[in-house]
């Protein structure tokens, strides 16, 4: 029998080789120079050295739906054709070149009130004004984050045209050629923003009680649950905290959790955090896999765990004591785009290489 981390997993009709996974992670790279949003090669190479590494799913990073969903002007959406097909030259790659039969999937994202922000590596921190080419944002009402220019508070009819948004993402995105969807519902990004009593103040049907507050993600996975075909899994990120007073908590993440499985999504990807700035989260090793193992067991859907995981033997007890069904690696990955060779390796596993690198394969140490 393989090690729990390294069996398979069938949701819908796509069976992942392993449960051994790539976190979404902005790179912040799509510059006016290679056309607005759209995936060039950084993303090629970003993307592909994970699929030559041994992933077994690979999300991208967060791709807008519209282009004032961008988290930055750098960011890379996925709203027009020139976007699609930088995508599809990336999924193609990874499909042809993908050492553990790897597949991908982008993550769908509109950024709300924490759109139009520089990029970390700008030099620069807060909104983007006009002049530097960034743009008014929105959000469920007009409160700023800490730092943020405030957005404007949307209207129905902008609601609408973003769950439009979305759905037309999806089509683009099965168009692209990937393998799954995730939604993101999380880090203060916009679906957040209107989940988040800590942010959404409307007196309306997109607001009030916990319902209300989840009425848009919801709408939003049924909207990409209908226009991507039956057999294609789709995938949530939540933040299952706020960690802040009066924010949600792992009660109320339960219970979207089990909506959105009620509703289509065949896996929640659990983290946690971003809404508010004086959120005061307890970073540690695993510090997030018990959401996760609360929601796959209380709400009954399969869930993914993120969060300080950097160790094969970290990742195994994750999938092997039940708290996740599988585990998204990210800054590790960075550090080692070959994570995944090296936890099999270090757990007596074999998996396969790509036969331009089998000449390194290990015997001894790796």
């Amino acid at each position: 029998m393989p090690p729990a981390l390294f069996s398979p997993l069938e949701l819908r009709s796509l069976t992942l080789r392993h449960r051994g996974w790539v976190s979404p992670m902005c790179q912040y790279s799509c510059g006016p120079d290679t056309g607005e949003g759209v995936p060039h090669d950084w993303h090629l190479m970003h993307l592909g050295s994970f699929a030559a590494g041994g992933a077994a799913l690979i999300l991208t990073e967060a791709a807008a739906v519209n282009a004032a969903g961008r988290i930055s002007p750098m960011d890379a959406g996925i709203y027009n054709d020139e976007q699609a097909a930088g995508w599809e030259r990336i999924t193609a790659f990874v499909h042809r070149h993908g050492a553990a039969d790897a597949k991908i999937g982008t993550q769908l994202a509109h950024a709300g009130r924490k759109a139009s922000t520089y990029w970390p590596f700008s030099g620069k921190r807060g909104s983007v004004p006009a002049s530097d080419g960034g743009w008014e944002t929105v959000g469920p009402g007009t409160s700023a984050f800490d730092g943020y220019a405030a957005p404007g508070a949307m209207t129905a009819a902008e609601i609408d045209g973003v769950i439009a948004d979305f759905a037309a993402a999806a089509v683009r995105a099965v168009d692209a050629g990937f393998d799954t969807i995730e939604i993101h519902g999380a880090h203060g990004y916009l679906l957040h923003q209107f989940q988040s009593p800590l942010i959404n103040d409307r007196a309306d049907e997109w607001g009030g009680d916990e319902s209300g507050r989840n009425r848009l993600t919801l709408a939003v996975v049924d909207a990409v649950r209908n226009a991507i075909p039956d057999s294609m899994p789709l995938l949530l990120r939540i933040s299952a905290s706020d960690w802040a007073e009066g924010g949600i908590d792992a009660a109320a993440s339960v219970r979207l959790a089990g909506a959105a499985a009620e509703h289509g999504v065949d896996l929640v990807d659990v983290s946690s955090g971003g809404a508010v700035a004086h959120q005061q989260i307890p970073a540690g090793p695993g510090y997030q896999t018990g959401f996760s193992s609360r929601i796959r067991r209380e709400a009954g859907v399969r869930t993914g765990t993120v969060g300080l995981l950097t160790s094969a033997g970290q990742a195994e007890h994750a999938v092997a004591t039940g708290q996740a069904d599988g585990v998204f690696i990210a800054r590790a990955a960075l550090r080692d785009p070959h994570w995944w060779l090296r936890a099999a390796f270090e757990l007596g596993h074999e998996l396969p290489w790509a036969p331009q690198y089998e000449r390194a394969i290990p015997r001894h140490s790796f």
